[in-house]
């Protein structure tokens, strides 16, 4: 069977759609963090040191790669996605390490 890409498949005019709509979607997720971020802030500062500045640390380095990857290849959805994700995971280092110090 010879091989066929999904443009084939599917037409170049449901991938476009397909891309504007990921775009969206890549903006809209790293805003699911906006709640720990209110609660590290303003509501429960006192659990600050329950938070891992290790994992936080690591989402922080995964979203800069993937948005530099995102725009080694010119792909939006890739790099304002995480672009948007790097900045949420830095407010929450910068939380705990104000609110708790280096933790783990």
């Amino acid at each position: 069977m010879p091989h066929t890409s999904i443009t084939q498949l599917l037409g170049s005019r449901w991938i476009e759609r397909f891309e504007s709509a990921m775009i969206v979607v890549g903006v809209v997720g790293p805003f699911a963090t906006l709640p720990q971020i209110i609660k590290l802030y303003f509501t429960h500062t006192q659990h600050a040191g329950g938070q891992s500045l290790v994992t936080w640390s690591l989402y922080s380095i995964l979203s800069l790669l993937w948005c530099l990857y995102g725009l080694v290849e010119s792909k939006p959805a890739i790099y304002l996605g995480n672009g948007l994700s790097l900045v949420m995971n830095l407010l929450m280092m910068a939380g705990i390490l104000h609110h708790a110090g280096m933790t783990f």
